[in-house]
């Protein structure tokens, strides 16, 4: 029987999280992971000979931020010029045949910006996994007798069919697979018809769903009785005007979770997401243009490195690999009492735009699109006429007005929109006013960038 009152999923551990106790194991445990890496990966081994080093060398976090520069989609790039696209020989090069003996699930990233990056389940990882979800499933509300229904891309994705093995160890959950590819209307009627009271998906869907439900089930989404949304793959759930309407709109909690090993808490006022991995992965952020380390001081941004403690299951949070994501952390405690560093997703590196010299980041602009909820939408694409980062200005925007503004309100509605888009991010864009429902709805990721080169 679980205690439903205990405060953490695992006891041991999670009290630990973010001390100095956790910092001796993961010392421990880096320098064995680090020989695992050299003796059993050839492209951690070649990193390791680049820099000159062995990993002996290596007795201390500084020491390894010093010996072994980060690594990342270039470095993965590099690999495939060499290989071509035989996906065989670049995860064999990448994760080592040792590992690969033990692949037991093969997903992917959605592919959005090219090439989908093969995203293997190997069965250690899948152990590390099940043991990471339960943690977060735990402090995002999840109990014994809940129904989780399953609304990300199910097929080959890696947020979709691995969630089924995720949670196999939560005691007496029920896992209804519904994936974003039936669409919206079956997607509603599934929830309707078992009885699903967590929903988890992107929150583009989510917000989706509240304009379709009244269309497809003649109720309001809040009368399905959903108490838990766990949303990711996309900014959203961070946003506080996203977040505060979907809470209102489902009567649910709204709760933010990847990018990492991490969710977001109960606190009213969104704190980022809790790193719940202490004792699995070494967390880093680094300087997006030097590689160098960034001290973990409270408030501090940068992109984010992860090093698996566990190698024999690790994916991409392999050895000091990023996968682009600028990380802001806190470091101080939460004003929620659970323990863990937080860490909220600021944007990525090859999301970033220049304007004027100014870095602005899409997820930026959707907070302030999101922060007119009686006058917009919420849907928008940046227009993008000249391959980015940098934006000969104006920044354009195709923005959706909703249904109760009049043409005759736009001018003072957009001269609001600027202002605050001046206020928070330093830019005033270009407008191009859209009927409500002009821009297609996603069920997966929505692509908010509009390349016209």
């Amino acid at each position: 029987m679980v205690n439903q009152d205990r405060q953490y999923w695992n006891m041991d551990i999670e009290s630990k999280l973010n001390t100095p106790e956790i910092k001796e194991l993961q010392l421990a445990k880096l320098k064995d992971a680090l020989k695992w890496q050299y003796e059993n990966t050839p492209f951690n081994r070649a990193r390791f000979d680049k820099a000159g080093v062995k990993p002996e060398d290596i007795n201390s976090f500084e020491d390894f931020a010093k010996a072994i520069p980060p690594a990342g989609q270039p470095e993965v790039r590099g690999i495939i010029e060499e290989v071509g696209l035989d996906m065989n020989k670049l995860m064999t090069h990448l994760f080592g045949q040792k590992r690969m003996d033990d692949l037991y699930l093969l997903t992917t990233t959605s592919g959005t910006t090219g090439i989908p990056t093969p995203y293997p389940n190997f069965k250690p990882g899948i152990v590390d996994g099940r043991e990471i979800m339960c943690r977060a499933a735990w402090r995002m509300g999840v109990r014994p007798g809940d129904r989780i229904g399953l609304c990300f891309g199910l097929s080959m994705h890696a947020a979709g069919t691995p969630q089924i093995l995720w949670y196999y160890d939560f005691p007496g959950v029920t896992m209804v697979p519904i994936g974003a590819e039936a669409g919206t209307e079956k997607i509603l009627q599934f929830i309707q018809l078992f009885g699903v009271n967590v929903f988890t998906g992107t929150p583009s869907l989510a917000l989706h769903l509240i304009e379709r439900c009244p269309e497809v089930l003649n109720i309001p989404i809040k009368n399905l009785g959903i108490k838990t949304l766990i949303l990711g793959a996309e900014p959203g759930a961070g946003i506080p005007e996203v977040r505060h309407r979907l809470e209102e709109e489902y009567g649910a909690k709204v709760f933010d979770a990847g990018a990492g090993y991490g969710c977001s808490c109960e606190h009213p006022v969104y704190q980022g997401m809790h790193w719940l991995a202490d004792d699995m992965a070494y967390y880093e952020l680094v300087d997006p243009e030097t590689g160098d380390a960034i001290p973990m001081e409270h408030g501090a941004q940068g992109i984010m490195v992860g090093t698996s403690l566990n190698p024999q299951g690790a994916v991409w949070f392999d050895m000091r690999f990023t996968l682009g994501d600028i990380h802001q952390v806190f470091t101080e405690p939460c004003p929620c009492g659970k323990s863990g560093f937080r860490y909220k997703v600021v944007g990525r590196s090859d999301d970033m735009l220049k304007v004027k010299g100014v870095p602005v980041y899409p997820a930026a602009i959707e907070g302030v699109i999101h922060s007119f909820p009686k006058e917009l939408t919420g849907s928008f694409r940046i227009v993008l006429d000249e391959p980015p980062p940098r934006v000969v200005p104006p920044l354009k925007l195709r923005v959706e007005h909703s249904a109760d503004v009049r043409k005759d309100d736009l001018p003072e509605l957009e001269k609001r929109v600027n202002e605050k888009m001046h206020s928070l991010l330093k830019i005033r864009p270009a407008i191009e006013w859209l009927e409500p429902n002009t821009l297609e709805r996603a069920s997966k990721k929505t692509q908010l960038l509009e390349k016209n080169y």
